[in-house]
């Protein structure tokens, strides 16, 4: 029986107790030592933030194998009264919660292994569509980037694809701002905390941005955007899409980090070519040379690269998913890529053995929704 349960049964007096669910999954980041990938194995083994306030230290040290010197120094208590700071301000705020165990956290996000346990946003943000793409570039744009990225979003309207970026100058600000002049749904991921918009300029787009999309961060209330919050921020950027295009970038930056992050998470990345010579074409042409990016010069050569262009087969497919079983949609789920997954990735993620996996995914392929790939990689049809 679980420590907690036994103390409730016998009725002993917690300080712990008292709180609140979200206490506790905010308490998780003011743990000391523990970072998201310890944090996941934490809630991996013990199923719930609460757990990790109300279990001994010892028994976690057995679930976990983390060193028992390390768990004397998370220093539960001073966590929960850090958090009791923030839960008032989110609640009264109606700041939405996205947790790391929770089935509206962004599932494209949850599969990097360094995804934020818990994330904060304002608006109508869809964190799974169907469709989702990040669009990023230098934050000091030429006319021709900002024309080539209007251009691009032009050809995705009625395509059902939420467009992810991160409300900076430049690339950044030009997709969003399009995005809602066009009823695009647009996200904008924050290096600060959920209570402010940097740069402030942007507060009106972002006001606009909340009914057809909204902002979103891993950063508490109070965060200030300070600079080493913007390599974090890319990281969601990356990690939450199923694709990331670079319109236009110097030869180091912001928009060159999300694109690393995107090859590390095994991401799609696009970028567009440019004139040999200029400052603000290096980045991609870089990308394009090392085969970092997949060359595009339209929307038209990324929809293509997608399988996006079918509306309607994506409709009939998606209406399928109706009628599979809870492990079956978890596969289907993992396969937002057209490159596909190994069988050992979706064993890993769905905790499906191969065994058991391989019927589920003859099934799927029985029934026109998945298709092998050489290598003993499936991908959506």
């Amino acid at each position: 029986m679980e420590l907690f349960d036994i103390m409730r049964k016998l009725k002993i007096k917690s300080s712990f107790l008292n709180h609140s669910d979200l206490h506790y999954k905010i308490a998780l980041s003011f743990l000391v030592g523990i970072g998201p990938r310890k944090a996941a194995r934490l809630l991996s083994a013990l199923g719930s933030a609460e757990a990790v306030f109300l279990e001994s230290l010892k028994s976690i040290h057995a679930s976990t194998g983390f060193p028992k010197d390390l768990l004397r120094g998370i220093n539960r208590d001073a966590a929960l009264a850090l958090a009791n700071q923030h839960v008032n301000y989110i609640l009264k705020h109606n700041i939405d919660a996205y947790f790391y165990l929770d089935a509206a956290y962004p599932r494209r996000l949850k599969q990097c292994s360094d995804a934020p346990i818990l994330l904060f946003g304002r608006g109508k943000n869809e964190v799974n569509a169907p469709r989702m793409v990040s669009i990023v570039g230098t934050r000091t744009a030429s006319t021709y980037g900002t024309g080539l990225c209007e251009s691009f979003l032009q050809q995705l309207i009625g395509k059902e694809i939420t467009v992810v970026s991160g409300m900076a100058y430049g690339i950044d600000i030009c997709a969003h701002q399009f995005c809602v002049r066009n009823y695009i749904p647009t996200i904008g991921v924050l290096g600060n905390g959920p209570d402010r918009i940097y740069p402030f300029v942007h507060q009106r787009t972002a006001e606009l941005m909340m009914e057809q999309g909204g902002i979103l961060t891993e950063f508490l209330p109070g965060t200030k955007p300070d600079r080493e919050n913007f390599p974090m921020r890319n990281r969601i950027v990356a990690g939450m899409t199923d694709a990331t295009i670079v319109i236009e970038s110097k030869k180091s930056g912001g928009s060159l980090i999300t694109a690393e992050l995107a090859n590390d998470y095994n991401k799609d990345v696009f970028a567009f070519p440019g004139n040999v010579g200029q400052t603000l074409s290096e980045g991609c042409n870089q990308l394009i040379r090392q085969q970092k990016a997949h060359l595009i010069t339209s929307a038209d050569d990324f929809l293509t690269f997608m399988n996006w262009n079918d509306s309607a087969k994506n409709d009939v497919q998606r209406s399928c998913f109706n009628e599979l079983d809870a492990d079956e949609r978890a596969i289907c789920d993992l396969l937002t890529s057209p490159n596909g997954e190994h069988i050992d990735v979706l064993s890993a993620h769905t905790g499906q053995a191969i065994s058991a996996l391989n019927v589920r995914l003859f099934h799927l392929e029985m029934k026109g929704i998945i298709k092998p790939l050489p290598g003993s990689r499936y991908r959506l049809i």
